[in-house]
């Protein structure tokens, strides 16, 4: 499989925003070459108006249209990261000193060739694009934000899965040391999800290394996630440190704490509700009113994944 790379860079060179407001404080006299050091980490700082810029990012072809994207300090400071509390403002407040460097993702299971991914590594696999996404949460909030990153596919393809591999198995980070407040989470640690391959390796599905033209705050997931904007949030899972391809569904966390709640598939389905509130309608973040949910979440080309299943019962 022959894939096209982007112009290098490297993870510790991208500065971040305090940094760049105020080069011209230390330019003066230092080589540009001397400034990709390891002291300048991928990282956006809750209360920022913008992150971190990321090089040699183009606009994707897969792009939801028409749509008011949700301001970046509400993406930033209203966010489920049970690992740094459980509380919407927890993430922000708890999660500024998580050491996002070095990082590796390990891709394994049942493939051809597995291997362990660098942070650079990721970002030279494919080329990086901004595709605007809708984001629907099971607690029947919304967002739209213009992630940064590239078809999972890419990644997974690489690994070239077996004969065997149905499903894609991730597993999150999790450090008590870094995050103590996932010892009161009431979920099981480490943070577990799962997709059907077909899944994994549709177009739509995005392997994401930041927002709003930079590097994701951790927060957000810092500094890879998942996203899937047809499924719940829960599903897009953050800080990604191993991908396992497997030939059984693995357990997935939410779906392990309560199955009767939360599904395997986690499909936005209007006409599924949630045993303690409907689906119908949602709330974006930044409006007063609320708006019919789309089935999947309007992404309807996703459909052909699920001929012949029963929504309802499959959800």
């Amino acid at each position: 499989m022959l894939i096209s790379k982007p112009a290098d860079f490297r993870y510790s060179e991208v500065t971040p925003k305090e940094l760049y407001l105020n080069r011209r404080r230390f330019l003066a006299g230092i080589p540009a070459a001397l400034l990709g050091a390891r002291e300048l980490l991928l990282s956006a700082r809750a209360g920022a108006d913008t992150p971190a810029r990321l090089p040699n990012v183009t606009k994707g072809p897969l792009s939801t249209t028409g749509e008011k994207e949700t301001p970046y300090k509400d993406v930033t400071t209203y966010n489920n990261f049970y690992e740094f509390g459980t509380d919407k403002a927890d993430p922000a407040k708890h999660a500024q000193n998580f050491k996002t460097f070095p990082w590796t993702v390990s891709v394994e299971g049942e493939v051809a060739k597995p291997r362990t991914y660098s942070m650079d590594d990721i970002l030279k696999l494919a080329p990086l694009e901004e595709r605007i996404y809708r984001h629907r949460c099971v607690e029947a909030w919304s967002i739209v934000v213009p992630w940064i990153g590239y078809s999972l596919s890419n990644i997974v393809k690489a690994a070239q899965p077996t004969s065997k591999a149905r499903f894609v198995a991730f597993q999150s980070y999790y450090d008590p040391r870094q995050m103590p407040l996932g010892r009161s989470a009431g979920i099981q640690l480490p943070y577990v999800e799962g997709l059907r391959l077909d899944e994994a390796t549709h177009p739509l599905t995005l392997l994401c290394v930041g927002m709003y033209g930079g590097a994701l705050p951790p927060q957000d997931g810092a500094p890879v996630r998942l996203v899937v904007p047809w499924k719940y949030g829960f599903k897009s899972i953050k800080s990604i440190v191993k991908i396992r391809l497997v030939d059984k569904q693995p357990p997935t966390t939410w779906n392990v704490q309560n199955a009767r709640e939360y599904g395997f598939y986690s499909n936005v389905n209007p006409q599924v509700d949630h045993p303690r509130w409907s689906q119908a309608t949602e709330r974006r973040l930044g409006e007063l009113f609320r708006r019919k949910t789309l089935l999947f979440n309007g992404y309807d080309r996703v459909a052909g994944l699920y001929s012949g299943m029963d929504l309802r019962r499959d959800f």
